[in-house]
């Protein structure tokens, strides 16, 4: 499998790095030198350096034998010229984009990107994604993060252990997934320590953990309380930035939120009157900085549930939202870019970290391992996969054995079976059938094996 990616920013290095890994060939374009340079030295990709929208460029690519475009340089215009091109002089037979403006974006009622105009397979959308992502985080108050899967029906939920007296602190992981007093939850991976592992059966709940739980979506309140999570629904808050994520937050929160009375941030004027103009008289627009401690203090984040800062400067709404978190705000949702930030943020009172990057390479993923995947999270960027797949008749490994036979590597485990779309009851017992949909929890190191467990459809068929 052949694929040539757009742009040698952080996303487009970290698709290339993570399909390099997995044995597809990557070349990888960009303008900056010494971007590709860095990329040929470090890793087991070809870079060549040129406008990813030019055909010589292409050409020397290798668009003429490649299986799929995916395209995430900066700019809309080179990312849906490239895609064209592509399409129209080479065939490439699968091309995705990464489109920002929403007037791109925006449902497209004459069918713009139909073959015949402007022929891209797939659009991303990372500020509507992240928008939607912070969102259901801000609907269950006490998650660090919420990622749906199984059409709705089950959530992976992210929470820290903070309650040295909640219902699970010091539960085996078995007596948790069994089926008594916990429900059915699943406990896909902890972080311990800045370490993510899958945990085995015999491995106890502790103080401080940050635990990514499978549960069904009814159980969500139940499943935080269990973890001493009992936080109140979002009543008041400030977003600062009213660029296309704070403008989409604030849409997605008036939808699913109705109660919430917001106050938004924006230190640009224009983009200020913009957002009063659009948002409505329900939504306060403050004109001014939010790292200045004066327009906090005028938006009153002292009384304020939650900040989120979204801002396009990673610095700006780290310090914002320590500010925030000082002046009195109860808790902090900070969108960074940078992946070496998002690992230092949680211990200096940010409660939850928001990675652009992370959403758009998680649904590229999604979309380059199609076949049998119907669903993929990236759960964390430095260990792993959520893969939700459906299961063929006779191709999949999963259908000789029981659940508790199948002798999975420490790197893999079933999550969720959904039959007739519902979730079962898992046991040992329990055996997968064909047509079944099953959840699995992949460390990155061991995706091949996913690959074959899952009848080797995970994303190699066009």
């Amino acid at each position: 499998m052949k694929i040539i990616v757009c742009g040698a920013g952080q996303v487009g290095m970290t698709i290339a790095r993570q399909l390099a890994s997995e044995g597809v060939a990557i070349t990888i374009i960009d303008t900056d030198a010494e971007l590709i340079r860095r990329a040929d030295e470090s890793h087991d990709i070809r870079g060549v350096v040129g406008h990813a929208s030019y055909p010589d460029t292409l050409r020397e690519a290798g668009a003429m034998d490649a299986d799929m475009l995916i395209a995430v340089t900066r700019s809309d215009e080179v990312n849906m010229v490239a895609c064209q091109v592509a399409y129209s002089l080479f065939k490439v037979k699968r091309r995705i984009a990464r489109l920002r403006h929403v007037g791109y974006t925006a449902r497209d009622a004459n069918g713009l990107f139909a073959a015949e105009h402007l022929p891209i397979d797939v659009i991303i959308s990372p500020e509507a994604e992240v928008a939607e992502g912070i969102t259901r985080r801000l609907r269950t108050p006490g998650a660090f993060t919420i990622l749906p899967l199984a059409r709705g029906r089950l959530e992976v939920i992210g929470l820290g252990v903070a309650d040295p007296d909640c219902p699970a602190m010091g539960e085996r992981i078995c007596d948790l997934e069994s089926n008594g007093k916990f429900e059915h939850i699943t406990v896909l991976a902890i972080t311990r320590k800045g370490i993510t592992f899958i945990p085995t059966p015999q491995d106890r709940v502790e103080l401080a953990d940050e635990l990514y739980i499978l549960a069904r979506s009814e159980r969500r309140k139940a499943t935080m309380a269990l973890f001493g999570h009992r936080e109140r629904p979002i009543a008041e808050l400030v977003i600062a930035g009213a660029g296309n994520v704070g403008m989409h937050l604030v849409r997605n929160i008036r939808a699913l939120l109705p109660k919430a009375r917001m106050t938004v941030i924006e230190r640009d004027r224009d983009r200020a009157r913009y957002a009063a103009e659009t948002l409505g008289s329900d939504v306060v627009v403050l004109h001014g900085d939010a790292l200045d401690r004066s327009v906090l203090e005028e938006a009153r984040v002292d009384q304020k549930e939650t900040l989120v800062a979204v801002t396009n400067d990673d610095e700006s709404n780290i310090f914002c939202s320590l500010l925030a978190r000082k002046l009195g705000c109860r808790q902090a949702v900070t969108l960074v870019n940078k992946s070496t930030y998002a690992t230092l943020l949680p211990g200096m009172g940010i409660n939850a970290v928001v990675s652009p990057s992370a959403v758009t390479v998680s649904t590229v993923l999604r979309h380059v391992r199609r076949g049998a995947i119907v669903g993929l999270q990236t759960l964390r960027e430095d260990f792993g996969e959520v893969i939700e797949a459906t299961i063929g008749a006779g191709s999949s490994p999963l259908l000789t054995h029981t659940i508790g036979a199948l002798g999975l590597p420490e790197g893999i485990k079933v999550g969720a079976v959904i039959r007739e779309d519902h979730p079962l009851d898992l046991t040992g017992e329990t055996r997968i059938n064909a047509g079944d949909r099953v959840v699995l929890v992949v460390a990155y190191g061991e995706i091949d094996v996913a690959e074959k467990l899952l009848g080797g459809a995970g994303g190699r068929s066009f």
